[in-house]
């Protein structure tokens, strides 16, 4: 199973203060026994919302708005400052990787993701469809050194173009658990297969319902987990893209597209994309 651990946003991470050299080393190595125990897939930081940006989408057709809003943003307890991508066995597991994360303070959230099983085969499945293309692309998005020949690659980075997250806020048909249907599910097929071939998908997934999902609270050396659902539906997350793209004009130009595809499907008349750029190696202290 694979889960994605967010780290909750607070005061220091927003003002852009990256965490000490202590703690970065105790990140480390976890990050290190996380991969020695073959759960660790990726990690990302982002930059503060300062530098990011919302697209929202309004009413439906030809008579939809659309708005974007620069940051920062105001709900810093909500702002996602990093994730672990991670594949354990359990969302037990999970959750003790999650306790795991150093830090006196804040709040980690786990999430699972969905899988092309999770998804029942539809008879108007075309080959070489959506559900097809997304397995090649996931083995790609992991691929590591060392694969077999043949095996699917990772995108690889291009120079000249700066990393974004491209996050897509829920709402409470996603939070139902109600599975996009198969007209929704080729149009983002589509739009990803699209970028893919681009060398601008680097990853992608959609995070299942939080009533899946749980939060680790830390005070101290003090750990405690809360089980999911969670009320605040405008700031969870229900999907997301890794993207890499020369400037943020053409990451809102990529949110433009995807949002309308989620809302069609989904059935509501607004929805909110949150765009923000990663830290990059390059951009912590030695």
């Amino acid at each position: 199973m694979r889960f994605m651990m967010l780290i909750k946003s607070d005061s220091k991470a927003e003002a852009g203060i990256l965490a000490d050299p202590g703690l970065l080393t105790e990140m480390g190595k976890l990050n290190e026994e996380m991969m020695k125990a073959g759960a660790l897939l990726s990690g990302e930081g982002l930059r503060p919302s300062s530098k990011g940006t919302r697209v929202r989408l309004s009413g439906k057709g030809s008579a939809g708005t659309s708005t974007v809003i620069d940051g920062p943003f105001a709900e810093t307890n909500e702002l996602i400052a990093g994730f672990w991508l991670i594949q354990t066995k359990s969302k037990e597991e999970a959750i003790e990787w999650a306790k795991r994360v150093p830090g006196q303070a804040g709040e980690i959230e786990i999430r699972a993701l969905f899988e092309a099983s999770d998804f029942p085969v539809d008879s108007s499945e075309k080959p070489d469809g959506w559900r097809e293309q997304e397995v090649r692309f996931r083995e790609a998005a992991q691929g590591a050194p060392g694969s077999a020949p043949g095996a699917p690659t990772a995108p690889a980075r291009k120079p000249g173009t700066t990393r974004f997250m491209v996050m897509l806020k829920s709402d409470q048909r996603a939070e139902s658990d109600a599975l996009p249907s198969q007209e929704t599910l080729t149009a983002m097929g589509a739009l990803m297969t699209e970028y893919a071939m681009s060398g601008a998908l680097l990853s992608g997934d959609g995070l299942k319902p939080t009533a899946k999902g749980a939060r680790i609270k830390r005070a101290g050396s003090r750990r405690t987990v809360i089980d999911g659902p969670f009320t605040e539906t405008k700031e969870i997350i229900a999907g997301y893209s890794m993207i890499q793209v020369e400037s943020m004009d053409e990451a809102i130009d990529f949110a433009k597209r995807w949002l309308p595809i989620h809302l069609r499907g989904a059935g509501v008349a607004a929805g909110e994309i949150e765009i923000r750029p990663l830290y990059e190696r390059s951009d912590l202290p030695a």
